[in-house]
Formats: C-alpha cells, structure tokens, sequence
C-alpha cells in the first residue's frame, strides 16, 4: 500500500498542515493580489472523523459557525441570511450582496434535478444498491464558474467521493485549493458531518476520511497568527485538551435535521430564546439538543450585552463548552460587561 499521511484526529492533522505549508513552503504565490506560502499535491488522512475540532487557545474555533455551516449545507441553501449571521465577512464573496455560488455547497449536493432527486440521494440510492461502487461521487466545480472572471465566489472543492468497504463509510474530498489556516477547519468539520450523517443513512459505521488538496496554502496576513499558534503546539510540555467527541445518535433522520433548522432560524431571528429544559422539550435527542445549545449560546452573545447564562454553559458538551468559552472570553464570564 502507497503511504499517505495518517493522523488520528483533526488536531493533530491541522497543525501538521500548518507547519509544513508555513515552514517548508515549494512556493511563494500571488494571485487576486494575495501573496501566500503553497505547498501542492497536499494528502492526509484522518481515522476517526467525529474528532474533528482543533483545540488550540490561539484560535479557538467558532462553533456556532462549524455547525451552521454544515446544516447550510443540508438545506440546500444558498443566501447570506442564514451564513452571514455566522460570519459576516462572507458577504464580499457574493456578487449580487444576498447570495453565494461556489461556497454554497448545498444547492449543489440538495437541489433535485429534472428526475426530482437531489445528487445525495442518487449518491446514497446508489450505495444501497451497490455497496462496492466507484461512482458514488458529490460533484461541487461547475465548469461555468469561471466564464466570469471577476465572479468572486468560485468553489474551492471540486467533488466528494463515498466509498462503502466492508460496512465501513469513507469519504474522499478533492479540493481544488484550501487556506490552511481559516479554511481547512471548516471544510474538514462539513465534511465529516455529512459523512457521519450519510453512514447513519445507510445503516453503516463510519469510515476514515481523506482530504486531498492542489493547492494548500497559507496567506501572509496570516503567517504571525499561523506561527504564535505553532508555537503553543510546539512547546515543551504542551498537552492539548482532549474530549471525548458528540457521536451523531444512530437513528438520525431528516427530522432531526429540519427540526434543528427550524429552531435555528427562530434563535438567530432571536425571536425564540432558550433553557436547557425548553430545548429538552423539543423532543429531539441528546447529541441534536447539544447544537441548539451552541445556537443559544451564541444568541446570547449576538443580540444582548450580558454574559452567556450558567444554565447554558453548564449543559454544554465538555469540548463545545471549551470552544465557546475560549472564543468568547468576556461573555462566558461573571465579571463580562
């Protein structure tokens, strides 16, 4: 068997990424006027794709965002009302200032075709019938993405690919080009979330997942950030937190899913605010309630001026509790203002 890099989790992953893309860089590259260290032709894989979460306090990843954009994807969504509430520096990727093209995965992967089925379902279909296919591919690059070239939003993965060995699902990404530092996070977290929630579909365990990039690079805005965080990593006696990752409950189904959406929009509308007791209430399972707490948590921190109530946090999942309290110090504490 060829070799390929294999780690066990994302975080141990990532800041090997970092390190080789910012230290032993092939290339110094400039295009649409940023300058970025690349490295091509950039393979790895991870074998447990629910630990998918860095967890690192030089950059304690957004949460919120991580899921929303995941559950973006399975709406099939394609507008800023929903992403842009996360990260509102997604806006200056859309060209008419209320869409996204090559960034909303979704309605490639969730709008049905003229047969009325969506490629997930040919995709999943088609792996119930022929557990051992090749075919079982997600395609994201249109080719009419770049008949315009100022258009500014042009997908960066070019296809996922499911394969069924042996009960096991893995999944396959080809992208085109990933940002180490920002960018990779989120992708890998998408990914793996829709992988762990197509193996429950079709009633198998979960695989390894294998990220294959053209491109991996690291833009020089970021390379002081890149490095400070190299260098908590790299540091004598450093030991990450280690948690014990949310396992998606087997069954899960669509209603879960459209349930979750459902109270999301209510929660980012704040139209709807929430207790651990009322998202209890919803019905829905443990591992699903865990993500409406993240919503509500970042509620709190997006539309009042008070710390996140104790009540929320301390019903958080241990690893989901860490990331928001890392990322939004002065609202996670008594003293906030």
């Amino acid at each position: 068997m060829l070799d390929i890099a294999t780690f066990p989790t994302f975080h141990d992953a990532y800041i090997a990424v970092l390190d080789a893309t910012t230290n032993r860089p092939e290339h110094s590259i400039a295009t649409r006027g940023n300058t970025s260290a690349e490295l091509l032709n950039v393979s790895y894989r991870i074998t447990d794709p629910r630990d998918r979460l860095p967890f690192l306090t030089r950059r304690p990843v957004n949460i919120a965002y991580n899921l929303a954009e995941a559950l973006w994807y399975l709406s099939g969504r394609c507008d800023l009302d929903m992403i842009g509430y996360y990260a509102p520096g997604m806006g200056t990727y859309s060209a008419d200032g209320q869409t996204l093209t090559g960034t909303a995965y979704g309605r490639a992967l969730f709008t049905p075709g003229g047969d009325g089925h969506t490629q997930w379902d040919r995709v999943l279909d088609l792996l119930h019938k022929d557990p051992d296919s090749k075919r079982a591919v997600l395609g994201f690059f249109r080719p009419d993405e770049l008949a315009d070239p100022a258009n500014p939003d042009v997908s960066c993965t070019i296809a996922a690919q499911f394969l069924l060995r042996e009960n096991r699902l893995h999944l396959t990404s080809y992208m085109r080009g990933n940002d180490a530092y920002m960018g990779m996070v989120s992708d890998v977290y998408a990914f793996t979330f829709l992988q762990e929630f197509a193996a429950i579909l079709l009633g198998v365990q979960v695989g390894h997942y294998t990220h294959h990039v053209g491109s991996m690079h690291v833009n020089e805005p970021d390379y002081k950030a890149v490095r400070r965080l190299l260098a908590e990593a790299h540091q004598d006696g450093y030991q990450r937190p280690v948690f014990a990752p949310p396992m998606m409950p087997s069954p899960s189904s669509w209603w879960e899913v459209l349930t979750v959406l459902e109270q999301e929009e209510a929660l980012r509308t704040n139209t709807v605010h929430h207790t651990p007791a009322t998202i209890e209430a919803t019905g829905l399972p443990p591992y699903w309630q865990q993500v409406l707490l993240v919503f509500e948590a970042h509620r709190q921190i997006k539309h009042t001026d008070r710390p996140v109530t104790p009540d929320i946090l301390d019903a958080l999942d241990p690893g989901y509790r860490w990331l928001v309290t890392h990322r939004w110090r002065n609202r996670t504490t008594a003293d906030a203002p």
